[in-house]
């Protein structure tokens, strides 16, 4: 069965092993229930349970982090909602494809169509003419009620910062293939960064995103460009299954960490 399970629910069997807590995996892994004594805590997806309601939603949508990251004057990517329109013109608005023909001409080296809410690089386009745009569009919106448009950058490098409220569990650099994204799942190789100015860079920005939008435990995604870091996303559900092959007692560590605040163990 664990060989089976995905890494964020055996360490959970491990922590809770360790530590005399029931743990009640549900079929597909997707909700695991924990207890001792009087207390039950709940773990959903990637989510152990740190976060508000609030932080997590805001996570979880791709435009609302953006501009929460802009209030605070942070560095980000931009990235512009559009709903679909299926929910209907009071929602969608009615001049929504000539938006997006908008964006797509202020970008000429092309922009990249994403849903507002996914993980892992799944469904993201790059467009480049109209005709690729309409395509993305369309793929997007039949599995979303809404998308965000970015403009398309260089991206010289990609950092993943995990933490607990501000300190840093793990820091690692996404190392991209042959894709052109730095998704893991698209074959991008964790690296872990040693300490220095870069790391410190990145560490910085992390910590000011999460506290822009008041999350406790998330992994958060700072993009190079130009020479520049700048926040690419947060991500509320912290999933670490490829690093995990490569450094399994730090994965586990982290979780640990987290689990204890879980548990008011700290």
């Amino acid at each position: 069965m664990a060989g089976s399970e995905r890494i964020f629910v055996q360490a959970i069997r491990r922590y809770c092993a360790r530590h005399g807590i029931a743990v009640d995996v549900r079929p597909g892994g997707w909700l695991i229930a924990m207890h001792r004594d009087e207390t039950r805590r709940f773990a959903f997806g990637y989510d152990i349970g740190l976060n508000s309601a609030i932080a997590h939603r805001l996570a979880n949508d791709k435009s609302a982090t953006a501009e929460a990251l802009t209030l605070q004057g942070l560095p980000c990517i931009p990235h512009h909602l559009f709903l679909n329109p299926r929910l209907g013109v009071q929602v969608a608005g009615p001049g929504w494809r000539e938006a997006m023909l908008a964006l797509h001409a202020q970008n000429p080296q092309g922009v990249v169509v994403k849903p507002n809410e996914g993980t892992s690089g799944r469904a993201v386009f790059k467009v480049t003419t109209e005709a690729e745009l309409d395509h993305a569009v369309g793929e997007v919106f039949a599995m979303s009620a809404g998308l965000v448009i970015s403009p398309y950058v260089a991206i010289e490098e990609e950092v993943r910062v995990v933490l607990l409220d501000d300190v840093p569990l793990v820091v690692y650099s996404k190392q991209r293939g042959s894709d052109w994204r730095h998704n893991l799942d698209a074959g991008a190789k964790p690296v872990l960064m040693e300490d220095g100015e870069v790391r410190a860079a990145c560490v910085k920005l992390a910590i000011d995103a999460a506290r822009a939008i008041g999350i406790v435990f998330a992994s958060i995604d700072v993009v190079r460009v130009d020479g520049s870091w700048r926040v690419l996303e947060i991500n509320s559900g912290v999933m670490m299954e490829a690093l995990a092959k490569l450094h399994p007692g730090l994965v586990q560590a982290a979780y640990d960490a987290a689990l204890d605040r879980v548990f008011d163990k700290n």
